[in-house]
């Protein structure tokens, strides 16, 4: 089974922080703009229940002292149409949009509904006022002012309680939002750590089997290193690995080379026994003796250029000995 690289978890574990932090920045961002945007769909929906209030008050008011300015009544009629049509979705506003949900979007076809049947009261009434002939039709229509205004009234609380709990749900959506960033960070900082000491434990077996090899006796081939782990301690296993392959077969050579050269010399200290026994009984021949003499001279020479290449043989092997222990001191 492949091992995945170090580089590449370390790579994984970096984005994954980086995603999950820039989740909860967004979402507390967002949250700040929600709670704006809600805190002004509150406010104005409780300015609809004083406006609803105010211009049933100025009606009552305008009925007692029909010569008062009509202004305030006008100007808060003006600003209850501009707002129901804000929290409608249908002005400039750019925080505002249309109602967030069904139960919201009916209770303002409610109040629209109402308003509507109230503003032609409104209408009427302003219409009457004006005309001292119709006093009994105004009274009717001032008394179907005060019975309508509590139910506005009430529907106007209920659309600012829908707009509170609305909000309220996902202000708790958002927080829960963030604490669920928050768990997966925390977990991921456990992942990272078991991760971290997974990669240490793998790093501290690979020198640990480095130094083994390193003291394998050199008179056998050297046992190479495996471990399983990331790919990168991986890659310089096989590297060490490929080094111990030269040692073992360089070792492998001297070794032969050595013997080799033992053999040769036991056999040419036979050939020089032999040559001595065949010159002590030639003494008397002086020309047989010197041809002799010379290819005795011949044989210790040769037999003294072995030993000395097994002098060098052995000398090759105590630096390649050299090497290995060189090698696990680096390690």
């Amino acid at each position: 089974m492949k091992k995945s690289n170090i580089s590449t978890k370390i790579k994984v574990i970096g984005i994954l922080f980086a995603l999950l932090m820039t989740s909860i920045i967004a979402t507390t961002i967002y949250l700040n703009n929600k709670n704006e945007k809600d805190a002004m769909i509150v406010n104005i929906a409780g300015k609809q229940r004083m406006l609803t209030q105010n211009i049933s008050k100025n009606i009552f008011y305008l009925y007692s002292n029909p010569k008062s300015s009509q202004n305030e009544l006008d100007s808060s009629v003006e600003e209850f149409i501009y707002n129901l049509e804000s929290l409608k979705g249908g002005n400039s506003l750019s925080k505002l949009k249309e109602a967030p949900n069904i139960q919201i979007d009916r209770q303002m076809l409610q109040i629209e509904y109402l308003w509507s049947i109230f503003y032609q009261n409104i209408s009427k009434f302003k219409e009457l006022i004006q005309n001292n002939s119709k006093q009994k039709e105004l009274q009717n229509i001032v008394n179907v002012i005060y019975e309508t205004n509590p139910e506005l009234l009430y529907e106007v609380d209920a659309l600012v309680s829908l707009h509170t709990i609305n909000s309220e749900q996902k202000i708790r959506f958002l927080k829960n939002s963030q604490y669920f960033f928050a768990i997966l960070i925390l977990l991921l900082i456990i992942y990272s750590f078991l991760e971290l000491k997974a990669m240490e434990k793998n790093a501290l077996r690979f020198i640990e089997e480095s130094k083994r090899v390193m003291e394998q006796n050199l008179e056998e081939p050297l046992k190479h290193i495996r471990i399983e782990a990331e790919g990168e301690l991986i890659e310089a296993s096989n590297i060490f690995n490929r080094f111990l392959n030269k040692i073992n077969s360089a070792i492998i050579d001297s070794n032969s080379a050595l013997e080799q050269s033992k053999n040769a010399s036991y056999k040419l200290e036979e050939i020089t026994n032999e040559f001595d026994e065949i010159i002590s009984e030639l003494q008397n021949k002086s020309e047989i003796s010197k041809q002799l003499n010379k290819s005795e001279d011949i044989a210790i020479q040769t037999q003294e250029q072995l030993l000395h290449s097994s002098k060098r043989l052995n000398e090759l092997k105590n630096e390649l000995e050299k090497i290995i222990i060189f090698a696990e001191k680096k390690f």
